[in-house]
């Protein structure tokens, strides 16, 4: 098996920067936006998000997390997933643009099952989906808004994202 380092830690802040940015633009400025991270490194990405919407737009934008986990439709196969908890900011969602964060975006099958968790939650008045890798080879008509970088891959590579406060070092990883 061999690795191959696509980003590391300056790569993947220049990334972030960007789509903080292309958020506040697509939004015409920081009212009204909410962002969940998807567990386990979209919520990392979702808080360091909202720290640069922050220092661009001098207000502060509520965080939380979006756990997906009894939504997916693969769980027969993989039934002893462990939740983690949804923490949703206390203004709700309801009549917010809710920016889902994830880490990498390949399927679409874990966004399908964060559209249908947001359903039981509240109703936003919008929904945009920000990603730090899109990969390809989607098997739902899901679409990211903000992507970090399109790496083309071969469906059997396997996309390692690897951020330091989850894992002690910065870096998006190829194996095949």
């Amino acid at each position: 098996m061999s690795t191959r380092t696509v980003l590391h830690e300056a790569d993947i802040a220049r990334a972030l920067t960007r789509i903080s940015h292309e958020i506040l633009e697509s939004n015409k400025g920081p009212d009204g936006l909410v962002l969940l991270g998807i567990p386990t490194r979209g919520v990392t990405l979702a808080h360091r998000i909202g720290g640069l919407l922050a220092d661009f737009s001098g207000s502060t934008i509520p965080v939380g997390s979006l756990d997906v986990t009894m939504y997916r439709d693969d769980l027969h196969r993989n039934p002893t997933r462990t939740p983690r908890p949804t923490e949703i900011p206390a203004d709700g969602i309801d009549g917010r643009v809710v920016v889902l964060v994830d880490d990498v975006l390949f399927s679409g099958r874990s966004i399908r099952a964060a559209l249908d968790a947001l359903q039981d939650i509240g109703r936003p008045s919008a929904v945009r989906l920000a990603t730090l890798i899109d990969r390809g080879h989607r098997e739902l008509p899901i679409r990211p808004d903000f992507v970090g970088k399109n790496l083309p891959s071969a469906r059997d590579e396997r996309v390692n994202v690897r951020l330091a406060e989850v894992d002690g070092i910065e870096e998006v990883t190829f194996e095949s």
